[in-house]
């Protein structure tokens, strides 16, 4: 009985609206592993898939979970509805985009504005 009161029914909510899941997952279940599962379940038909766990960023309740945190320490009370299910939202960023923004920025930092007559 206890193991069943530790056991979270799951979904996740892709930017386009379509979910994964849900699915069951033990409070002890660290947010990399929920990340993992996505990267396993994710749908072969669309465009932005993540490559890696750092590339997939899950919100639940206005926040961005930590890799290194359990499901059952994010959990939050508002969550304590018997037989629900929660939704967490799954944003996808690769961080190839942020070096390649980053990089450009340097470059138009570095630029010389000098002219010469």
């Amino acid at each position: 009985m206890a193991e069943e009161q530790n056991q979270l029914e799951i979904k996740f909510r892709l930017i386009d609206g379509s979910d994964i899941g849900p699915k069951s997952f033990s409070a002890a279940t660290s947010v990399a592993t929920l990340k993992e599962s996505i990267l396993t379940q994710w749908p072969k038909d669309k465009d932005n898939a993540p490559r890696t766990v750092k590339d997939v960023k899950l919100i639940s309740a206005g926040r961005i979970l930590e890799n290194n945190r359990t499901v059952g320490e994010c959990w939050s009370p508002l969550y304590d509805i018997p037989g629900g299910v929660t939704t967490m939202h799954v944003v996808v960023q690769p961080p190839s985009l942020e070096k390649e923004k980053k990089a450009a920025s340097k470059s138009k930092q570095n630029k010389c504005v000098c002219v010469i007559l």
